[in-house]
């Protein structure tokens, strides 16, 4: 069995196959029972349930850092790293803390929970068969820290500015929580901009969203929104004026 771990999975696949001459066998079997998982600092683990819809495959997971190219030890592990799953079975995965680090104590950290399949051996030559990996976010928040997760999005200040002469969108996150936003958009009168891509603000962080619209009205209308612990997305506005920074407030359904 020759196994491949891609992460552009489409494109490489179609390169290896048409290339090589391999027939392909590649498909996700296993899937998570959440798109997120948080680690309260007060409890001693966090768990997820990893689900099998296919045929019999072992499952490894590990936590990795969020800091490209860090390699240091973490002070966290997966229980179990390593299982063998049957198809339609299911697997508790615990997180367990190990108590002292040198991460932060006063806000939040965001690592990644990896979990890859590994299909057993298929009959026949020149197979090409793929180690599939899932990561999701681990939201590490210390006991202890000041506010709580779900009033970070309202919490975020937003400013119409300049920046190196153009005009930008300015975002401050004061709190102690990351906020994840999915989309942002100004709108006044017959103008409408739909800025950036997803992106997700760290605490005490400050983004520039730069407008590509430089004629939009200094009163525009903001709105964005922001994906919540669950994993659902949350809708937020706000009335922008001059040069003053404004807060956001939860539309209501």
């Amino acid at each position: 069995m020759t196994t491949f771990i891609f992460r552009s999975l489409a494109v490489q696949v179609m390169l290896v196959t048409a290339c090589l001459g391999f027939s392909l066998s590649a498909q996700a079997a296993i899937s998570l029972s959440g798109t997120r998982l948080i680690f309260e600092g007060k409890n001693k683990e966090a768990s997820i349930i990893v689900r099998n819809e296919g045929s019999k495959v072992l499952v490894q997971s590990w936590i990795e850092s969020n800091t490209p190219g860090d390699s240091g030890e973490l002070p966290f592990a997966v229980t179990p790293p390593l299982a063998k799953m049957q198809p339609n079975g299911q697997q508790l995965l615990r997180v367990l803390y190990a108590g002292k680090s040198d991460l932060p104590t006063n806000k939040e950290t965001v690592l990644w929970l990896n979990v890859q399949e590994v299909p057993e051996q298929v009959e026949g030559e020149n197979t090409l068969q793929l180690a599939i990996r899932q990561r999701i976010k681990l939201f590490y928040r210390p006991a202890g820290i000041s506010g709580t997760a779900a009033d970070a999005a309202t919490g975020l200040t937003w400013q119409l500015v300049q920046q190196a002469g153009k005009p930008a969108l300015r975002v401050v996150n004061s709190s102690a929580f990351h906020v994840p936003i999915n989309t942002v958009d100004l709108s006044a009168m017959a103008q409408q901009e739909k800025l950036s891509t997803p992106f997700m603000i760290a605490p005490g962080e400050t983004h520039y969203l730069t407008l590509k619209n430089a004629g939009i009205s200094p009163q525009a209308r903001l709105s964005f929104k922001a994906v919540n612990d669950y994993g659902g997305v949350d809708t937020f506005n706000a009335q922008l004026v001059s040069g003053t920074p404004v807060q956001a407030q939860r539309a209501t359904p």
